[in-house]
């Protein structure tokens, strides 16, 4: 049987491009080359060229693509119930609730659809604890934003921004969230002191940034002056979690419990929209009815999707395949630093890493370089200029890492 693709149809890349320019919004810089299906580690473009992924829909598929198992989980639920709203219990929801709560070791979960839904709603439950646990006057809790932060582009949570291109021309901003620098303890140390602070939402390793590492003991110490002065730590693990730096959580390199948990990305492994809000009852229970709410929070198909995406990254062992293909990614980008001078930084943990590019940021140097990585084969896009992060589903295998490295060397030598 003939497979019908786009370009059986007569549809090319030109012309969906043109498409998207023409109609869409233009709030996104996407590279040239416009993908009709997945499958693994590999994509495919309407020209039926194919590429590997080194971007995972930002770690949203750490799965792979079109895993069969989620698919069909997808498919099965389809069939027989998408969406009822909270406003009655549904079948799924109280298993789904059981088995992440277990698997992360937490009383309570919030289901939320988008990652900054999730983090929005993780800001409004510290706010609530601030107030009904900590005693905080009403009106006064602050909450702390890590500085090089990328967690959404809602406007409370691009008020805890830095970043310009989300920040500039949307004030005006909302009160009460401040900046202290990442990786900094001192200066932590120093916000810390004012008894109005709630919390501290930081991610774990910063991916928007550029794959930015912070000091082995940055974390665990962050940690224990949040508990020292009664702060709650909130970790945004939407794009390190599930797997993809050689743990289920980042956090769990360094020994640390996020007293509030954010999931997403691949918690539905690129499937659908589902994110997850974790705390104890201390915190979670702060939240009563009326106070917060998705109608497609929860639904039945996010939770049976979800159910299996956690349980591939278990039975197929990906975090452990990320922490040992990880090492040997990195080794190998920094024998290639060796060999290029293009390359000036490589850094990353698990397979979440990223090359600096000699040039600054505002050259179109390491967009060139991306541009001849799509034309060998391999897709990756640059984060803040000169950063490239190299990102690939968890299942990828040693021999497709060799291959992913021989057309990163081929590349770095055309440009």
């Amino acid at each position: 049987m003939t497979t019908i693709t786009s370009t059986t149809l007569g549809i090319n890349s030109e012309l969906l491009i043109e498409k998207e320019e023409q109609f869409g919004a233009h709030n996104y810089h996407p590279l040239p080359a416009v993908i009709e299906r997945g499958k693994g580690v590999y994509v495919w473009d309407v020209e039926d060229k194919r590429y590997y992924d080194f971007l995972s829909a930002y770690s949203a598929v750490n799965q792979g693509h079109c895993h069969p198992r989620i698919v069909n989980a997808l498919v099965e639920q389809a069939q027989k119930l998408t969406l009822i709203s909270r406003a009655f219990y549904n079948s799924e929801l109280g298993p789904y609730e059981e088995y992440i709560t277990q698997l992360f070791g937490y009383d309570k979960v919030l289901p939320m659809n988008t990652g900054v839904e999730a983090v929005e709603t993780a800001l409004k439950l510290c706010r609530k604890w601030a107030y009904e646990v900590k005693g905080t006057p009403q009106n006064q809790a602050k909450i702390l934003f890590a500085s090089g932060n990328f967690h959404g582009r809602t406007l409370s949570v691009i008020s805890g921004s830095g970043d310009p291109s989300s920040r500039n021309g949307f004030g005006p901003y909302m009160p009460g969230w401040e900046m202290v620098p990442y990786n900094d303890l001192p200066a932590l140390e120093k916000a810390l002191q004012d008894p109005h602070v709630a919390g501290l939402l930081i991610e774990p390793i910063q991916g928007e940034a550029g794959v930015v590492v912070p000091d082995e003991h940055y974390l665990r110490c962050a940690y224990g002056l949040c508990k020292q002065n009664n702060v709650l730590f909130i970790g945004d693990e939407i794009q390190t979690g599930i797997a993809r730096t050689g743990r289920m959580l980042a956090c769990d390199h360094y020994g640390v419990k996020p007293d509030i948990l954010i999931l997403g990305k691949a918690l539905s492994g690129g499937v659908l929209p589902v994110s997850a809000v974790l705390a104890d009852d201390e915190v979670m229970m702060c939240i009563r009815p009326g106070e917060h709410g998705s109608t497609y929070g929860g639904n039945p198909l996010a939770c049976a999707v979800a159910t299996a995406a956690l349980q591939v990254v278990i039975d197929e062992k990906l975090a452990e395949n990320a922490e040992r293909l990880g090492n040997l990614f990195r080794q190998a980008l920094r024998d290639l630093q060796a060999e290029n001078d293009l390359i000036t930084l490589v850094r990353g943990k698990g397979l979440l890493n990223a090359i600096v590019i000699n040039t600054d940021e505002d050259s179109d140097l390491a967009w060139d370089l991306c541009l001849r990585f799509r034309d060998n084969g391999l897709l990756a896009k640059p984060t803040h200029g000169n950063k490239i992060r190299l990102a690939p589903p968890l299942v990828i295998t040693e021999a497709e890492i060799w291959d992913c490295v021989e057309i990163i060397r081929k590349s770095l030598r055309e440009v």
